[in-house]
């Protein structure tokens, strides 16, 4: 009595936002089902033109009273995915966990310093990144995917706001059940993650899933230390975030803890 759905619900993003924690935890729900891996469909052009139907072969099984979601977090800073996403389902609900913009850059830096460590290649200290001749470097890409009011803009053209939740990933991270508990009202889903579904894990210094008799954290990749900012050039990145930050609280009605 299963089949492969299109998804009803999409985390578009962002990057370094703490998109695998949302999707491990929502996976605890038995009306969920998730994607095993980021598709890509609506945001790289080569997988778009396969069509529809490869999409949905990429779905895992379901019951018709599970719904369907994948995540991939490049959605959110695509200029095609939101016209993409709404040709495919308008009335579709999508979910957006954001994080303070000027850790975001940060955690995206480590990521990519850690992958060129582990691939023998040069790496560059964050501050040789982000200050090009004593100035702010805007064009770093990590920087621009930190701009939150500019991608949003591109999605309240497609979307209605009542459509995408927005998930605080600072608060996730340490205190994930109330967040849950809003994701799961939006999806109008009964309640059925509990507090008793996480432990903290000292070693890791985050939350871990507990669900169906087992125990699992997230990929050693996730929470990596981050490299130590000069004060100047945090003070920089708070600076040049902060109107972006002001413009996209006035858009979404919300006001979050970010500097």
């Amino acid at each position: 009595g299963t089949s492969r759905q299109i998804p009803q619900t999409i985390i578009i993003g962002v990057r370094k936002g703490g998109t695998r924690a949302l999707l491990e935890m929502l996976d605890i729900h038995p009306n969920i089902v998730v994607a095993a891996t980021e598709v890509h469909f609506f945001d790289w052009d080569e997988n778009y033109v396969k069509g529809i139907n490869w999409y949905r072969s990429l779905m895992p099984f379901s019951y018709g009273n599970q719904i369907t979601i994948e995540k991939t977090p490049g959605y959110f800073t695509s200029p095609q995915a939101p016209e993409r996403i709404h040709d495919m389902n308008s009335s579709i609900k999508l979910l957006l966990i954001l994080r303070d913009p000027t850790e975001r850059v940060i955690s995206d830096y480590t990521q990519v310093y850690y992958n060129r460590v582990e691939s023998h290649k040069p790496v560059q200290l964050f501050e040789d990144i982000v200050i090009k001749n004593g100035a702010l470097n805007t064009k770093y890409k990590a920087i621009q995917r930190s701009l939150y009011d500019v991608h949003m803009e591109k999605w309240l053209k497609h979307f209605s706001l009542d459509q995408i939740h927005i998930v605080d990933g600072n608060t996730l991270i340490k205190d994930p059940l109330p967040e849950l508990q809003k994701v799961e009202r939006f999806l109008n889903l009964p309640s059925r993650i509990m507090s008793s579904n996480f432990y903290f894990n000292q070693t890791k210094g985050f939350y871990c899933i507990r669900s169906d008799g087992r125990e699992r954290c997230l990929h050693e990749s996730k929470g990596r230390p981050h490299p130590l900012v000069n004060n100047t050039v945090l003070e920089q990145l708070y600076s040049y975030f902060r109107e972006h930050n002001a413009k996209f609280y006035r858009m979404v009605n919300h006001s979050f803890d970010w500097h």
